[in-house]
């Protein structure tokens, strides 16, 4: 009789060990912290712009950037009359396009004995952070100085400019209720504040003043070239990001994220120069759905003009004192 031995098979948990092997981070709990700390900053930018709800978007998609003009204003008909239509065309202004950015840096191995593993990650981080702002800030102010909405200062210094801007946005959305917010460079607030007691705040490496001159929130920032004052609606800010928490890109690079998915990052050793290398992703764009409702309003200064006027009227009397010597001579 023959027998036969039995073979036993043993079943492999594929899921098992898919979760052990989930993330390739070598500094999770680092890439945890930079992901949610960033992503808060850039939330809470959003809150104070008066942006409600984010548009998430595949990388390359063309954001159509608008302006509304009224063609007609139809006066009012008798009972029983055909009324006229009133024509609004909304057209395309121009279009720009939802980037992938990406950052890399890298922590040497040198870094990390001197000053740990976590510090030496934590420092290369903190570097990329601060050109992840300023590209988000770069981006948003090019587009915000190509608006083409325009107001004249009918009165001298920042404060002039901005009542002007004021009622210029109030015109442009007119019937609309809208939240004024303005931006100006440091050297021109600086002007009008001199010794007064103001209060400013800081979101996103800017500095704001909330309700400033009465008029709305207003960022402060050396992006913007001094002796202009830009101003739109709250309404009219918008954002769009590319969700790092899911597509093929967070998978293939693994990408840790918070519960926004604003932000990507992975840490992963880079053995051919024995370093920890840092991969950050992010598309986030700021940007107005109606360029013509960005208004832009030269700051006048009267000082400057009384400085001219002053010479001129300086150069004037020496003219005059030389020709009155010339009479006297002759």
């Amino acid at each position: 009789m023959i027998r036969r031995k039995e073979q036993t098979m043993f079943k492999f948990n594929i899921q098992l060990f898919a979760n052990e092997i989930k993330t390739t981070d070598v500094a999770p709990g680092i890439s945890v912290d930079f992901a949610s700390r960033i992503a808060s900053n850039i939330k809470e930018l959003q809150r104070i712009l008066g942006i409600t709800a984010p548009k998430p978007m595949s990388v390359g998609t063309a954001i159509n950037l608008y302006k509304i003009t009224r063609i007609n204003n139809p006066a009012q008909v008798a009972e029983g009359v055909v009324i006229p239509l009133t024509e609004i065309k909304k057209e395309i202004d121009r279009t720009i396009q939802l980037p992938l950015n990406k950052w890399r840096k890298q922590s040497t191995a040198e870094a990390i004995q001197k000053s740990g593993r976590a510090v030496a990650i934590n420092e290369t981080d903190q570097k990329l952070e601060k050109l992840i702002r300023k590209e988000i800030k770069t981006s948003f102010f090019t587009t915000l100085a190509s608006g083409t909405g325009t107001a004249t200062a009918q009165n001298d210094g920042i404060q002039g400019a901005m009542a002007d801007t004021w009622a210029k946005l109030a015109e442009t959305f007119e019937d609309e209720d809208v939240t004024p917010v303005y931006f100006a460079s440091q050297q021109d607030v600086a002007k009008y504040l001199g010794a007064k007691d103001v209060s400013m705040q800081t979101v996103f490496g800017w500095s704001y003043i909330e309700n400033f001159l009465g008029l709305g929130n207003t960022f402060i920032t050396p992006n913007l070239t001094a002796g202009t004052v830009i101003g739109t609606a709250a309404e009219n800010l918008n954002m769009a990001y590319v969700p790092m928490s899911s597509g093929e890109v967070a998978d293939a690079f693994d990408m840790t994220v918070d519960e926004s998915g604003l932000v990507g990052i992975h840490h992963s050793i880079a053995s051919d120069n024995a370093s920890i290398e840092s991969l950050i992703m992010s598309g986030v764009v700021f940007y107005p759905e109606r360029i013509d409702g960005v208004v832009k309003c030269a700051i006048t200064d009267a000082n400057a003009n009384s400085s001219s006027d002053s010479g001129s009227d300086s150069d004037s009397g020496s003219d005059s004192d030389s020709g009155s010597d010339s009479g006297t001579g002759a």
